[in-house]
């Protein structure tokens, strides 16, 4: 999609992004399933974007690794909205909070002047056992779903991370350098209170839960050179430069121009574009390359203007390879570090993406800010949206 001269009752802009703290797999949000994690935020998005509850047209949610049954549906209900509302779960593994966020841009431009809330829950820690059934009826547990026929391998991600990495030539020093950078700079995003007014408090049996628990402080480049290969042989992936499992939710209030300047909305981010690309599934994390090469074309922008740039890291070496590819310093994205240092929470992962550029934006406060949110998912895709900040109220 490229949203070049739409009219003002169908450009989409986003004109409130929240998220719960991003904590480690069994850490302190634990206790919470999807619903419960996702609930609060939704609520505080109607509340701070002044919506009418029933003026919500859909909320449209991503979730990779759930029980299914529409937790968006459920999480609506749960947060207040009234049963008028319906809801939409989306499936694109880890793309898929960006893409329930595409998806309701996509319904904008073609209807005009609806409210959307769009994002992505994943609780890792409550995620149910999954198991075929034998011939004879009993069940066999597997740990992940196949994502390709096995002609293509299917590989898993830490074993398509080394393959990058050796395909595209990135090397460990660079892979446990980027890694690190990540955690010092999402800990000095939280010393200065860069996080705390996109980040709505949970309630949980042991106590309020308001901040990331992922960064970590004591890690050093001898520390990281420590980690082993982690799942190939020999190889330059290692638990330092991969990210970990995390529980979190994220979504935003998307809807058009005309409709967010009825709302009185300060400001926006208006889609400017969007693509999603299949690759070849032995290289899974460069899909988020293909697809921003595409949504950079459709619009006549060169990544050297990107200002913003958020990229989900899964794995340092395809965070890097795409960067590359796409001609990106690495030293621009992710201002405030990344998924290596604050999880990977699946399915809201592309989500937090575009709160963290939201926030971003807002705090430079510079009208024509361009901002790009990436990421690479299983199975051999990538999704890309381009964004541009303006101020609506002057």
């Amino acid at each position: 999609m490229v949203a070049e001269h739409l009219p003002a009752e169908r450009q989409p802009v986003i004109i409130a992004a929240l998220r719960t703290p991003v904590c480690r797999i069994n850490g302190p949000l634990r206790t919470l399933r999807s619903h419960e994690l996702l609930a609060p935020v939704l609520r505080e998005l109607v509340t701070g974007a002044a919506l009418d509850p029933s003026s919500v047209d859909d909320v449209i949610i991503g979730n990779a690794v759930g029980g299914g049954g529409n937790v968006a549906r459920l999480a609506l209900l749960e947060a207040g909205l009234p049963v008028t509302v319906p809801g939409l779960t989306v499936d694109r593994q880890c793309g898929s909070g960006l893409d329930a966020i595409v998806l309701a841009a996509r319904l904008v431009a073609g209807g005009g002047n609806q409210v959307y809330l769009a994002g992505g829950v994943e609780s890792t820690s409550t995620a149910p056992l999954r198991a075929h059934r034998t011939d004879d009826g009993v069940p066999e547990f597997y740990r992940r779903a196949q994502f390709v026929p096995d002609s293509f391998g299917d590989p898993d991600m830490g074993v398509a991370a080394e393959t990058v990495a050796q395909e595209y030539g990135v090397g460990r020093d660079r892979q446990d350098a980027f890694a690190l950078a990540s955690h010092r700079k999402a800990l000095a995003a939280m010393r200065n209170g860069l996080f705390d007014g996109e980040i709505v408090t949970l309630p949980t049996p042991a106590g309020a839960v308001a901040t990331d628990d992922g960064p970590r402080a004591a890690l050093t480049p001898a520390v990281m050179a420590r980690f082993p290969a982690a799942f190939v042989p020999g190889g330059t992936v290692t638990a330092g430069n991969s990210c970990f499992d995390a529980d979190a939710a994220a979504a935003v209030v998307m809807t058009s121009l005309h409709r967010a300047r009825e709302l009185g909305a300060r400001d926006a981010l208006l889609v400017r574009g969007t693509h999603i690309s299949g690759v070849a599934p032995g290289v899974l994390g460069i899909g988020a390359a293909s697809a921003a090469r595409h949504v950079l074309a459709g619009a006549g922008v060169t990544a050297g203007e990107l200002d913003l740039v958020e990229f989900n890291e899964a794995f340092a070496s395809q965070t890097l390879a795409c960067l590359d590819e796409l001609g990106i310093d690495p030293a621009r994205s992710n201002l405030d570090g990344g998924a290596l240092a604050l999880g990977h929470a699946y399915g809201a992962s592309g989500a937090v993406l575009v709160t963290r550029l939201l926030a971003q934006a807002r705090r430079s406060s510079v009208p024509g800010t361009l901002a790009m949110a990436m990421i690479s998912m299983a199975g051999g895709m990538g999704t890309a949206a381009l964004l541009e900040y303006q101020r609506l109220v002057r």
